[in-house]
């Protein structure tokens, strides 16, 4: 999120052109030079003098109404140039010059009324037509504005100036090409014009023509070594080209020219925290803050670097400052979001994110980010929508792609979690983390060959990645490939006894935990750990604790027993109990089966479903809350967790408590 350049297009400002009438006699032209000078009160004097000799002098009557507009005196203005028009009525230089002073008082019919009169009295009369266009933009008529230039160039073709302005104005219309060959025709005219090689700069840039930006805005400078817009422009160019060095050199010629241009030094902070200089960077966005107190853009970047540096609790208040100056600081929202999701704060993450996205509907970070807490907090499906748009507004998003593809795995959508990160990984083949994920897949679905080599390339791409590391462990484990085996039980240890003592996720499966050279304390912090993220996906349900059954009257006297299991079906685990449910007593126990799978149409689930008393299908209710309450409904006294930390759990179900008493049985 870096900020916002100085526009490279703004929209043409164009200065009134007071006309005057020139006059050889010796204090006439005087005057006029003291005009041209800027010396107006001198000007002023002497063309009282000669009015008062010549009183009837159109030429003094034109230089006084210039002089007036010039010190801002408007009635004085327009009352000299009423007078000439009253000796002369054909006189264009006078309605024009009126015109200028409707324009400044905003009577933009009335300037156009007498610009259009000066036209039609003198057909050539150049600075007319330019006052008519400016007074045309400011009316936002655009397409009569092209042609009052337009109309002025017929007469004299070589205004380069004004060739140039008439290109501004296409450009600020998108006209791009036609812009581009006014300015051309202007460097034509004048090779030494360097406004037109950075106005044509700016053309090639927004048409994504970077190098023949970088050399036309090189060339401008060459010719006007104090152009200052031309720097800052060559600057921003270099800066989204990633030539880093050179942006560094156009920005401080820029900053030799305007020290404290404020613009310029965040855009040189951007460079410098780009470069890996962070330090130098926040300095120099603390000098642009310091400079344009103002200045939202800086302050977010100055949290992304002190962010970067560790500083979390100056961070944060940086962004604080940053939407307190502009509440509608996008890029703050989606950044302190970030802080607030890594401190746990994660409600507080999601208010964030969908403001920014209320703020900014099409910004696929947000989307992409918001995604990953929803689906964290167990909401797949919000999260895919989430997901989807970021790839709609930003198709090569890699990263959008390899999440998108963990909530769809997560969602049972093997194939589409395969499709998701096969896209990341074609959009960007260095992404350790697709390379990681789709092992993942190959591995749950027992290709382990394939498993291995792309946890291989994804730790050569990121080498220190420890759930890459530790499922590679897993996989050599399963093939017996016992090379290398003590170095590497002697890293995984290591890198698991980090996680805890960072209070990280380890990556480590409970299950596996058995697996490796771990104490018995680690293996029980480890299967701690993972329940505790258990507990945060259960807790933004906000659900109040369920009052349980204190005795057996609901249930006639029978005790209610809950058998909860991903495994009903041809599985280790079926093979071993299947006929459990039907050899309970009836007349003392109450058996509910809740499969968390569905129906796999083998004869092991037919068997249980056939025997036990009641049999849901809880993989029909993928709320962890609705399922939880629908146990809790059946009025269940002892509920039994078959699967632990194997595959297809939901341990969220127990986390939320909807038996008084709870065991785990069989799975681990």
């Amino acid at each position: 999120s870096m900020v916002g350049h100085r526009s490279l297009f703004p929209m043409p400002l164009i200065e009134a052109k007071m006309a005057q009438v020139t006059d050889t006699t010796g204090l006439a032209e005087l005057a006029h030079r003291e005009y041209q000078s800027g010396d107006y009160e001198r000007a002023e004097q002497h063309c009282m003098q000669l009015w008062r000799q010549e009183p009837d002098n159109t030429g003094v009557l034109l230089l006084l109404s210039s002089i007036h507009f010039q010190c801002r005196r408007l009635d004085k203005s327009a009352y000299f140039s009423q007078l000439a028009i009253k000796q002369n009525p054909m006189l264009a230089e006078a309605y024009s010059n009126l015109g200028n002073v409707y324009k400044e008082r905003s009577q933009l019919q009335e300037a156009l009324e007498n610009y259009r009169h000066a036209v039609r009295l003198k057909p050539d009369f150049i600075d007319g037509y330019i006052n008519l266009a400016a007074a045309l933009v400011a009316a936002g008529d655009m397409e009569q504005a092209v042609q009052a230039y337009v109309t002025a160039l017929q007469y004299n073709p070589d205004l380069y100036c004004v060739r140039s302005d008439l290109g501004n104005l296409l450009k600020a219309l998108g006209r791009l090409d036609e812009a581009k060959a006014c300015y051309l025709k202007a460097i034509e005219t004048q090779p030494s014009f360097a406004v037109a090689w950075s106005n044509l700069g700016c053309v090639f840039n927004a048409q994504g023509e970077i190098w023949l930006a970088i050399h036309h805005f090189e060339k401008a400078v060459a010719l006007d070594p104090n152009f200052l817009d031309a720097y800052i422009n060559l600057g921003n160019v270099l800066k989204e080209a990633r030539i880093f060095d050179r942006a560094v050199a156009a920005y401080l010629r820029a900053l030799n020219l305007s020290p404290n241009n404020a613009v310029v030094h965040g855009n040189l902070a951007c460079v410098y925290y780009e470069q890996g200089l962070i330090d130098l960077a926040i300095d120099t966005y603390r000098r642009a803050i310091e400079l344009q107190a103002n200045f939202p853009d800086a302050y977010c970047n100055l949290a992304n670097a002190l962010k970067e540096k560790g500083k979390i609790q100056e961070a944060e208040e940086c962004y604080n400052t940053a939407l307190a100056l502009c509440p509608t600081h996008a890029d703050s929202l989606n950044n302190l979001a970030n802080i607030k999701r890594e401190q746990g704060y994660t409600e507080e993450a999601v208010r964030l994110y969908s403001r920014a996205l209320e703020i900014y509907p099409e910004f696929a970070v947000a989307h992409s980010n918001l995604a990953s807490v929803l689906q964290q907090q167990g909401k797949l499906h919000d999260a895919l929508l989430h997901y989807k748009e970021a790839i709609r507004i930003s198709p090569t998003f890699a990263d959008a792609y390899s999440n998108m593809g963990n909530t769809l795995k997560e969602m049972q959508d093997v194939q589409g979690a395969m499709q998701c990160y096969t896209r990341a990984i074609q959009i960007n083949p260095a992404f350790a983390d697709a390379h990681s994920n789709l092992a993942s897949i190959h591995k749950d679905a027992g290709s382990i060959p394939e498993a291995i080599a792309s946890y291989r390339t994804a730790l050569k791409l990121k080498p220190d990645f420890p759930d890459a590391y530790c499922n590679l462990a897993h996989c050599l484990q399963i093939i017996c490939d016992w090379s290398d085996y003590n170095e590497r039980m002697k890293r995984l240890v290591q890198i698991v006894q980090e996680q805890l003592e960072k209070n990280r996720l380890p990556s480590v499966h409970p299950h596996h935990s058995m697996l490796y050279p771990l104490t018995h304390d680690q293996r029980k912090a480890i299967a701690a750990r993972h329940a505790s993220l258990c507990l945060e996906k259960i807790h933004v349900l906000h659900k109040p604790p369920y009052n349980h059954p204190k005795d057996l009257k609901a249930s006639g006297g029978r005790i209610r027993v809950g058998y909860v299991s991903s495994d009903f079906g041809n599985h280790p685990t079926s093979h071993l109990m299947q006929s459990v449910p039907g050899f309970h007593r009836r007349d003392k126990v109450e058996i509910f089966c809740y499969s968390l799978s569905p129906d796999d149409g083998t004869s092991f689930r037919a068997k249980i479903g056939g025997e036990a008393e009641h049999f849901i299908d809880l993989s029909e209710i993928p709320c962890n809350g609705k399922a939880a309450d629908r146990i809790h409904a059946d009025g269940i006294h002892i509920l039994v967790n078959m699967n632990g930390y194997t595959k297809g759990a939901r341990n969220e179900l127990f986390a939320l408590r909807p038996a008084p008493i709870q065991v785990m049985w069989l799975g681990y």
